[in-house]
């Protein structure tokens, strides 16, 4: 069971880890999720004698995380998550829940206990799908549970306080990491690896398949053929209708044998049912939702040139949000979602100090770079975009779409637009790299570039270029 067939329904959704666990980030980022990191505040101070076992315990932790970062975010920006992971990992040992310790004494008490013997890991999880209407909140919870089961070695005083000393131990449950230096104390472990480590992925994938591939009811609802006995929950006492038959103890014995007969070839054939239909499942379309997106990260990169974005970055960085979104004359929040998508599609870089252009913003996308691309991307976002918006009309009709974009016919579309307007010629020249043999360093001709470029020397009011067939050029 892995994440593949199911991360297309979580690519394009806002996902936040209500954690700041190291262990839990690494385990969701190399199975391929795309999140945001949102520690929770919750106080993790539930009565743990009210619940009637450790499990329940962690669920409802993992459970009051989520709701309270869930509810946060709602609060803080409007924008409500679409998702929000919450995890909590406990040991026990003999019935006693044992968390982060407090300090090195705790820490030593807590391994003592575990030394030589076998312990539990648990960790609950729980997945918050949100929405939001008329401004309110509301979420559906999806909960579960892991165990696995670790034995220890006995542990020497000497070991066990040299372990101590490493400060391993102080944010992790039970007072040790599986996946560092604790390994050395653990004899054995029967059970998922990585839920030890802070988070149960297997389970985690098994909970997405049900919570968006649930079976369908058609396939619940297999009849189960015998050849003379109906099957279990249509088996009457057939005595009282037609007045004979067995005696009522016979009629006992008998109908448990065969109720017990039909019930195991049931389930067997359910599970074979089950199976075939897994099996036969076509494979998720990713490719098909990556196209389908891909006008998204378009007019996102046409936007941030539009803003100028890549200029300011180029100016000076790193430059954090805000004062990029005072530059641009933006929103704060607005600006650092365009950021972050900028920065996932390769153009920006980010880190904690702020945001900076990537090479190929600099070489590309900045306005006054030697090899710029801004203009023809300025060109894009106020006339190709537009006109690809009327694709449909221009297949049907067979014909540009200038008069309902601009509302100029094709034929004086250049004469009114470029002659007029010698701002939109300046832009539409700089969108051409003009007198230039090659358009990129290298000696490499972009393919947006025309085949003969128009000379040096072309001035505002000079006659125009002809149109960049970069648009449905139907005749």
């Amino acid at each position: 069971m892995v994440l593949c067939p199911v991360i297309g329904k979580l690519l394009h959704k806002r996902v936040v880890l209500a954690s700041a666990s190291p262990r839990r980030q690494e385990i969701l980022s190399n199975a391929g999720l795309r999140f945001e990191v949102v520690p929770s505040r919750f106080k993790e101070k539930l009565d743990k004698a009210s619940f009637a076992t450790p499990y329940e315990y962690a669920m409802e932790t993992a459970k009051q995380k989520a709701l309270e970062v869930a509810t946060r975010m709602h609060q803080k920006d409007l924008r409500t998550p679409d998702v929000v992971i919450g995890a909590d990992t406990i040991v026990t040992v003999g019935g006693l829940i044992l968390e982060k310790p407090v300090d090195k004494q705790d820490a030593y008490r807590m391994l003592s206990r575990l030394s030589g013997k076998e312990h539990s890991v648990f960790t609950g999880v729980a997945i918050v799908h949100c929405s939001s209407n008329d401004r309110q909140l509301h979420t559906r919870v999806s909960e579960f549970y892991e165990e696995t089961t670790v034995k220890f070695s006995e542990l020497s005083e000497e070991l066990l306080w040299e372990y101590i000393h490493s400060g391993e131990p102080m944010d992790k449950a039970g007072g040790y990491g599986i996946q560092a230096l604790g390994g050395m104390l653990v004899e054995s472990v029967h059970g998922d690896f990585l839920n030890v480590v802070g988070f149960p992925l297997n389970h985690f994938c098994k909970q997405l398949v049900e919570l968006y591939y649930p079976p369908r009811p058609e396939d619940l609802r297999q009849p189960v053929q015998h050849d003379c006995i109906p099957a279990v929950d249509t088996f009457e006492d057939l005595s009282d209708v037609e007045g004979g038959g067995l005696e009522p103890a016979q009629r006992e014995t008998g109908s448990r044998d065969e109720k017990a007969e039909v019930g195991a070839a049931g389930q067997a054939t359910a599970e074979a049912e089950c199976h075939r239909t897994r099996a036969t499942l076509p494979p998720f379309p990713t490719r098909l939702l990556e196209l389908l997106d891909g006008f998204k990260l378009s007019k996102a990169l046409l936007t941030a040139c539009k803003l100028k974005v890549f200029d300011w970055l180029k100016r000076e960085a790193p430059q954090k949000a805000p004062d990029i979104a005072s530059k641009v004359d933006a929103s704060a929040c607005g600006t650092e979602k365009l950021l972050d998508v900028c920065a996932a599609m390769g153009l920006l870089e980010k880190t904690q100090q702020g945001y900076s252009n990537t090479e190929t913003a600099n070489l590309y996308l900045a306005s006054d770079s030697e090899y710029s691309l801004h203009g023809f991307m300025l060109q894009n976002d106020d006339v190709i975009w537009n006109l690809f918006t009327y694709l449909e009309f221009a297949i049907r009709e067979g014909r540009n779409q200038h008069h309902r974009v601009l509302g100029k016919k094709v034929e004086d579309l250049f004469q009114d637009a470029y002659y007029r307007s010698p701002e939109t010629q300046l832009r539409f020249m700089q969108a051409v790299p003009a007198g230039k043999a090659d358009c990129a360093p290298g000696g490499h001709r972009p393919s947006i570039c025309p085949a003969s470029p128009p000379p040096a020397t072309w001035e505002v009011g000079s006659p125009p270029p002809p149109p960049l067939q970069s648009s449905p050029s139907f005749r």
